[in-house]
């Protein structure tokens, strides 16, 4: 090889060696891709911990409750039911519940999920699912866990507004049927939807989008937001299950104790609650238990978290005593189960608001549910005639209307509210949207409407299911006898 050869081969060396150069040189100015948000263990163990008191607000809590206010030949049958319910509830969840709530169903997607992760195929200890803030997730087993509780205290509600007089093996069966046809396409409908980073990073590539790529950016982010459940796309707002939980079983529990019709003597005999130590007690267990269902709703411990737990303070309190001095003035004296029930009313009314409200809004809102659930249980029902046993209706579904459509206007900024959520117009953060009173008012009544008429006909149509295969009442003798002997076997009580 001669001189001249060399010294084209070295400068093609040199040549390739400056390519490369460049080329790294590029490959390190460009930016790296951001690293997968990895679930915080502080954010882990808050809503574990808020997940036990869930399931403690319902077993023993809901259970408790309700056993301490029918008779004590029926306290176990109470029991029983709402333990049974919450069993069959959580496999049927992690079945396909799951799935059906939090998955996109397709061209039913309005309305429910489909079955991609029936039996939690492809779920695992790594898997995550997203939060209220950009860039925080949490496992999916405790977001799992969680919705889980929520899926079985609902149906547990219900078996208040037809306490003492419904067959078990009728329960059982309606309740399957409920939370397939009614409970999970409600939770899908107004708390599915694609989470804050996919609608931030949609927001992100419109707003770097040139004026070519503006339509394909735009059409990008409408088909995140169009991945959502009917009732969330409407904007109704539902930080806890005002909706899902609360309205969906009170009018439930109505359609239910009038098709059932009313019991043996109601009226005539004295159907005094046999324990109302067991019922404060069941009360309490509650009020604790609700610290999880309302702040952990917010899915991570942060301020709004705290929030909610001040107003399920404040707005239970006010409640509590709205029901007892408007009691104490109607009748005369003031009463510890009005007090509780009072309570059990704020509860209810606070839990769509209550990472939205502020805690002055939260006062006024149990003042008012304490006092128009004490006339819907008293006079309303008396003047009405019909048999809730437990007070299902008045208390749950009165109360959820009540806290849903304040919801619509204590989130005003000006009343001390969080404001609209709105992950679009900052790409990346949560930004408070417009307000328009009469658009958030609207919202949240659609939201009532839809929810009533759904599961009060939805539910009518189950219980006649029911009825013509296994009837839904026991027997007169049975019934006189108490469920706790005819049903089941055995006794609450020996003494």
């Amino acid at each position: 090889m001669n001189c001249k050869t060399l010294s084209r081969a070295g400068f093609a060396g040199l040549a390739l060696a400056a390519i490369a150069g460049t080329a790294l040189a590029q490959t390190a100015a460009a930016p790296a891709a951001p690293p997968a948000p990895v679930p915080n263990k502080g954010d882990i163990a808050f809503m574990m911990s808020s997940t036990v008191l869930v399931l403690l607000m319902t077993i023993p809590g809901l259970a408790l409750f309700y056993g301490g206010l029918v008779r004590s030949k029926n306290m176990l049958s109470v029991l029983t039911q709402v333990f049974a319910i919450v069993c069959m509830v959580c496999l049927l969840w992690v079945f396909f519940g799951y799935s059906l709530a939090f998955t996109n169903g397709g061209g039913l997607n309005d309305f429910v999920g489909g079955f991609s992760k029936a039996f939690l195929k492809g779920v695992d200890a790594n898997s995550t699912a997203a939060t209220f803030s950009n860039g925080v997730v949490i496992p999916e087993y405790v977001y799992i866990c969680f919705q889980m509780t929520f899926a079985a205290i609902t149906p547990g509600l219900i078996v208040g507004a037809f306490a003492e007089r419904m067959k078990f093996s009728a329960l059982i069966l309606f309740s399957v049927l409920w939370v397939t046809f009614i409970y999970f396409p409600m939770a899908h409908m107004v708390w599915y939807w694609g989470g804050p980073d996919a609608v931030g990073t949609a927001a992100k590539a419109l707003a770097a989008a040139d004026a070519g790529g503006k339509a394909a950016a735009q059409a990008a982010l409408d088909a995140v937001n169009a991945d959502a459940g009917m009732l969330f796309k409407w904007g109704a707002l539902d930080f806890a299950g005002g909706t899902v939980v609360h309205i969906n079983a009170g009018i439930a529990g109505l359609v239910g104790c009038l098709i059932l019709g009313k019991r043996i003597g109601y009226g005539k005999e004295l159907m005094a609650p046999h324990s109302l130590t067991m019922t404060l007690i069941g009360g309490a267990l509650l009020w604790v238990g609700w610290f999880g269902f309302n702040a952990g709703s917010n899915l991570e411990a942060n301020g709004t978290a705290a929030t909610a737990m001040l107003n399920t303070f404040v707005a239970t309190a006010a409640a509590a005593l709205a029901w007892l001095f408007a009691e104490w003035a109607v009748k005369g004296k003031p009463s510890m189960l009005g007090m509780v029930s009072g309570a059990v009313a704020g509860l209810v009314a606070v839990t769509p608001a209550c990472g939205f409200a502020g805690p002055m809004g939260s006062i006024v809102l149990g003042l008012v549910a304490g006092v128009v659930c004490f006339v819907f249980c008293s006079s309303v029902k008396n003047a009405l005639g019909y048999d809730d046993s437990l007070d299902v209706f008045g208390v749950h579904c009165i109360g959820g209307i009540i806290g849903a459509l304040a919801t619509g206007i204590l989130v005003n900024v000006d009343l001390g509210g969080s404001g609209i959520p709105d992950y679009s117009s900052k790409p990346g953060e949560l930004a408070v949207g417009a307000y328009v009173l009469s658009d958030a008012f609207m919202a949240q009544a659609k939201a009532v409407l839809f929810t009533l008429v759904f599961s009060g006909v939805g539910s009518a149509i189950l219980f006649k299911i029911v009825d013509v295969i296994v009837g839904l009442r026991i027997a007169p003798d049975a019934e006189r006898e108490g469920l706790d002997i005819s049903d089941h076997g055995e006794r609450a009580y020996h003494a």
